[in-house]
């Protein structure tokens, strides 16, 4: 198949390496400006499958949450969820300051 971007969207593929390393296809690390030694967040649902985001924009909604702004951004969840998942991504944070 060939890859490309058409309306901002790309589709390809990826294999799964013997370390069980993927490698982004440079189209996606360019459309989403990924460059080397950034980190990103894996999120997986059995249901709903894989998502692959930059560390940065998780980061940015855990210092939301913590200002107060947890029902604007997640007005399903309770405010106690909300700031459960915050510190979940601020231990990352204190993981990857630990490498």
């Amino acid at each position: 198949m060939k890859e490309e971007i058409k309306d901002g969207k790309f589709m390809g593929s990826a294999k799964v390496g013997p370390k069980g390393q993927i490698v982004i296809p440079k189209e996606v690390r360019d459309m989403f400006g990924i460059s080397p030694g950034d980190t990103l967040i894996v999120l997986a649902d059995a249901e709903r499958g894989i998502a692959i985001e930059r560390f940065d924009t998780f980061n940015q909604i855990a210092d939301a949450i913590f200002s107060g702004k947890a029902k604007q951004l997640y007005p399903d969840h309770t405010e106690e969820d909300s700031i459960s998942f915050a510190k979940s991504i601020k231990a990352i944070r204190e993981g990857i300051d630990d490498e």
